[in-house]
């Protein structure tokens, strides 16, 4: 049964993936980019992320837990859910969006849209979906990938904040008032203690 809600999940990946390739057309060309060696690692990780959540290896894996159809839906809804959040991300970007770290010649800070709830929200729609694919596995090696793919987005999220900061500025004012990928509200540490 589980199975079932793979599919359905895997093939809205699909349709992500290819849409979005068809996506990488309209978009302006850089001006400045990041050298690749400062977040190469990360699309590794990613990548090998990608493999783990779907099975590849190893093939025998104990099952955590019985997908039932109440999960097998709510992950193939969360998948829905963080694919149309990157969506909406990256047509709020327009011509903005790359997949490397890079600066366009009209950069500036996107501050609208998702961007009003979170600074890096394709990676939060991506990481939705890998989290959801990993809980409808249900399986040791699935839940590692969903943690690396997630690391991986995490780590270079950073190097485009870095990036970003030097090139156009202001970037500092708006990570200091959205969260990073998790839209959780910001409570300074004076306020716990």
């Amino acid at each position: 049964m589980a199975q079932f809600y793979i599919m359905v999940a895997a093939v809205m990946w699909l349709g992500w993936l290819v849409s979005w390739q068809v996506a990488a057309l309209w978009r302006d060309r850089p001006t400045v980019q990041a050298p690749r060696n400062e977040y190469r690692l990360h699309f590794v990780m990613i990548s090998f992320g990608l493999v783990l959540m779907y099975g590849v290896i190893p093939r025998q894996q104990p099952i955590l837990w019985h997908v039932t159809p109440e999960l097998g839906w709510a992950m193939d809804a969360l998948t829905g859910a963080g694919i149309a959040f990157a969506w909406w991300a990256r047509i709020e970007l327009g011509r903005l969006w790359s997949s490397g770290v890079e600066r366009m010649a009209e950069h500036r800070v996107v501050d609208t849209g998702p961007y009003a709830f979170v600074r890096h929200p394709i990676y939060t729609g991506l990481i939705m979906g890998a989290v959801a694919m990993a809980a409808l596995q249900a399986k040791p090696w699935a839940i590692a990938g969903a943690a690396l793919f997630s690391l991986g987005f995490t780590l270079k999220a950073r190097v485009e904040e870095r990036f970003l900061e030097k090139e156009i500025g202001g970037y500092d004012a708006y990570r200091r008032r959205v969260a990073m990928i998790l839209p959780l509200p910001k409570i300074p540490l004076r306020s716990l203690l």
